[in-house]
This record gives structure tokens, sequence and C-alpha cells, in this order.
């Protein structure tokens, strides 16, 4: 089988690395508007060859991949669509779905039916096809998030190569996965990007990070991500992470209140009940 990888970063590189380890393609080609990107994946073998543009890449492909930022899907699919072999299936890795759905209808036309949206629930703080791992998804949650017009052989087909990557596949709708996704992955980003930006403009940046420990390098960890694929998520989910910060920014307040009040019991309270939670769940949690 051959893979047209568009878009060579951390997900779309591991993918392809680890389908080809799996020898579930034997080809990948790979466009990337970056030429120093997929010259590196070249080099480290996560294509098999480099596409001169995305139409040339997708000719020949059974199974199109599209690993781009969720703000360039529409005009990839745009770009692809008039090429694509009449058997082909299409998938995704977007971190939104409702939004990448919405495009795919607007510009697949004819292969509509055989675009299967889904998000891995796997990445590296680090970005860039040099960060690919081939075992990144092993042990992870794949979701598919298929609508009423996917045809189900497009969806098994897509699914059943997630499973023999190594991950578990579940299925959601695209509206419920952003807004649950929303409060766990977009929210959680947005708000460790803000810290860190927000210490970065003080004049003791230097010496505050320098006292850094632990437990600011574990909330912040993230904010080493692609900043232009965040910015993309948080556009496309706008609504649902604005309900999440609104939320989030209310209990600011609440906290802000007891602490100019002095209100331990307040503060405890809530700090209880995320403890609480958090080990909870932390078997689950942590494993991820």
């Amino acid at each position: 089988m051959k893979l047209a990888l568009i878009g060579v970063g951390l997900i779309g590189g591991s993918f392809a690395r680890a389908a080809l380890a799996a020898g579930e393609v034997n080809a990948v080609a790979g466009f990337d508007a970056d030429s120093a990107a997929l010259s590196a994946a070249l080099d480290l073998g996560a294509i098999t060859e480099a596409a001169g543009s995305a139409e040339a890449a997708v000719k020949q492909a059974d199974l199109v991949m599209l690993a781009v930022p969720v703000g360039a899907m529409r005009s990839v699919m745009r770009t692809i669509a008039p090429h694509l072999r009449a058997d082909a299936v299409v998938t995704d890795v977007g971190s939104t779905k409702a939004d990448v759905v919405a495009a795919a209808r607007a510009e697949l036309g004819a292969a509509v039916p055989r675009f299967v949206p889904g998000h891995p629930i796997a990445g590296r703080e680090t970005h860039g096809v040099q960060s690919s791992q081939a075992r990144l998804f092993e042990g992870k949650l794949f979701i598919a998030t298929p609508v009423a017009e996917t045809s189900e052989d497009a969806i098994m087909r897509v699914e059943r190569l997630w499973q023999r990557l190594g991950c578990r596949v579940e299925r959601m709708d695209p509206a419920e996965h952003d807004r649950v996704f929303a409060a766990v992955s977009h929210l959680p980003h947005l708000l460790a990007f803000a810290l860190v930006a927000r210490i970065a403009r003080e004049d003791d940046a230097e010496r505050k990070l320098a006292k850094a420990g632990a437990g600011f390098r574990d909330f912040t960890r993230i904010a080493a991500s692609s900043p232009t694929m965040w910015r993309d998520v948080c556009i496309a989910n706008r609504d649902a992470l604005s309900v999440e910060l609104a939320g989030y920014r209310a209990l600011l307040d609440d906290l802000q209140a007891a602490l100019d009040a002095r209100d331990g019991d307040a503060l405890e309270a809530v700090f209880r009940a995320a403890a609480e939670c958090r080990r909870t769940h932390a078997t689950r949690l942590d494993a991820e």
C-alpha cells in the first residue's frame, strides 16, 4: 500500500514511520511546504520519496494522511481533491474535528464518503519530524469521528491500521470530541503558553526561571509545543474553548476572593476536590 503524507511533522512523521515499520505500507510519498522538513523526513526514513507538490504526492496513493495544522486543512483538501484516486481513503490527525469535517464536505467532493476524520491522543512537547518516533502510538488512544456519509469500509480500514500501530480505538461525534478536548487538551495548552509568556515579559524573568522547580516544569512542559499548530487549534475550537476558559476564569475569581478574605477553608475545599479527582484518575492519566 502506498501512503501519501501531507505534512511531515511530529505526528505525521511518526505515523509514517510506524506504518512502514509495521509493514502496513511499503512506500510513502511525502510533501511539506517546508523543504527542510521534507529533507529531514527523507533522512530519517519517515518517507521514501519527496513529492514536489501535494497533488503529486496523492496521485498514486491508496491512503492519504493529512497531518497539517487544522487551519491549513481546507486549502490542502481543495488542492488534492481533483488528484485523488477513485478508491483512495483520506484521513487526518487534526486536534479539532467539527471544522475539519466541514472543510471536507466543502472541498473533497466525491471523496467525502472516503474521508475518515481522526485524532490520535499522542504527542510530545517537542515538535517537527526530527522528534518523530515509530512507537509513539503504542498503547495510545485513537479517536475516529466519522459522520453519516462516511463509508463503513473506509472507517474500518483506518481503524484497523491504527490498531496495528498499537492504538486503542474509539469513535466519537465530532462536536462532542471538540467539547471534551477543549477541556482536557486545548485549555491546558492555552494556560501553559499564557503562564510562560507572562513570566517571559517580566524584567526578572531569568531570575524566576532559574529558580523554577518540578511543579513549574510539569505544568509548563507543553508550552514548548508548536505555536502554529496550537494557534490554529484554539481558533478552530474557539466556541468550546471559550466556554472552558470562562469557567476557569470564574474559578480563579473565586480563589482570588478567598485569598483576599484569607479564607483558608475555601481554598482548601477547592484544592481537596482537585487532589481527590487527580488521585482517583491517576492510573489512567499517568499511563497516557
